[in-house]
């Protein structure tokens, strides 16, 4: 039988990008606006790596609405905007 690890709990906000990529730092600023305009306390995950950049997921989905798999180390032309990030923060809070 394995152990168990700390029970995750809460909205988990992941910023995805791939290296040098010229929108990371915009991206960044409009999810921590964000999160400190809804009020909630969950910390912002950051990965770097092969990825439509910059994606930002909440609880794992792309709040572009973007489907299928994250993988692409592309610039993304539907940069992620306050209003979808806020719309997906206020779904996740019931």
């Amino acid at each position: 039988m394995c152990a168990t690890g700390p029970e995750i709990r809460g909205i988990r906000v992941e910023l995805l990008t791939a290296p040098d990529c010229p929108n990371a730092e915009a991206a960044r600023s409009v999810v921590a606006g964000c999160l400190a305009e809804s009020g909630l306390d969950t910390t912002l995950v950051e990965r770097v790596g092969r990825y439509r950049s910059p994606t930002i997921l909440v609880d794992g989905v792309d709040v572009m609405g973007t489907p299928g798999p994250v993988a692409g180390d592309a610039c993304r032309l539907d940069v992620p905007t306050r209003e979808r990030v806020l719309a997906a923060l206020a779904s996740k809070r019931g």
